[in-house]
């Protein structure tokens, strides 16, 4: 089988190791995402039970399905898919995250198999997942066509890829960069760079380049007011999040 080679940029897995022992705090370095957690959960696990005829309302919903969690960090997304009885392999380049990732599962009851890993690595394995979900990633690799062309490789026929990512525009800049890292400082400074933020219709075309097919994009949206996040389909401008498929 073909080596691939990795997409992993060393500068960006080294802010993520800084920072590996907060996952779990959700007023630390993290909250960002714990407050964005429960929006994501909403979209991913809409789009699963959607591709695979699931009801959300019933216990072990997903049991069956063999999902892959790429840079899963600390696990927020890892363990509420467990939770739904799905198989889960939780991968990060940053190595410091998965014992913490790991504690936290057992300590939660959940069997979850974290590696520390690549997509190109899992390919050259012959990993086969029927969802691949991607969050918050493909703005930190080297090279973002041959990392999603390494995740469609990673899908079974007919699989499900969930993608989120940040647009690259003027409000983008002030709100992820600007009012995250410096007004509000939930992330460290430095943890983004702007010029590396995709936007939607980028993000399409690499996904149809890679081999998928995109079927759907909705922006996650933050009110202020409210200090909580939505759904939109028309409002894409920061945060938003793909859905593609595998031909099958």
């Amino acid at each position: 089988m073909q080596a691939h080679q990795t997409t992993v940029d060393p500068l960006e897995v080294a802010k993520f190791e800084a920072m590996a022992t907060e996952w779990w705090d959700p007023n630390g370095k993290f909250k960002p995402l714990h407050m964005l957690n429960p929006c994501r959960l909403d979209y991913i696990t809409s789009q699963i039970a959607g591709e695979y005829d699931r009801d959300l309302s019933v216990p072990n919903t997903f049991k069956g399905l063999r999902i892959l969690d790429i840079g899963c960090g600390g696990g927020l997304l890892s363990e509420p898919m467990a939770r739904l009885g799905a198989e889960i392999i939780g991968v990060d380049a940053a190595e410091r995250n998965i014992p913490v990732a790991a504690a936290h599962a057992a300590q939660s009851g959940l069997n979850i198999d974290y590696r520390h890993t690549t997509a190109e690595a899992m390919v050259t394995e012959g990993e086969r997942f029927d969802v691949v979900i991607n969050m918050e990633v493909v703005e930190h690799v080297a090279d973002p066509l041959a990392y999603l062309t390494a995740c469609q490789e990673l899908l079974k026929p007919g699989g499900l890829h969930i993608c989120s990512t940040i647009n690259r525009n003027p409000k983008s800049f002030m709100f992820a960069i600007i009012g995250a890292e410096h007004v509000m400082r939930w992330l460290p400074k430095g943890t983004h760079e702007w010029n590396k933020f995709i936007t939607p219709d980028e993000l399409f075309d690499l996904l149809s380049k890679s081999g998928m097919e995109p079927v759907d994009r909705q922006g996650f949206v933050f009110n202020p007011l409210t200090w909580g996040w939505r759904l939109s389909d028309r409002d894409l401008s920061v945060n938003y999040v793909t859905a593609s498929t595998k031909p099958a």
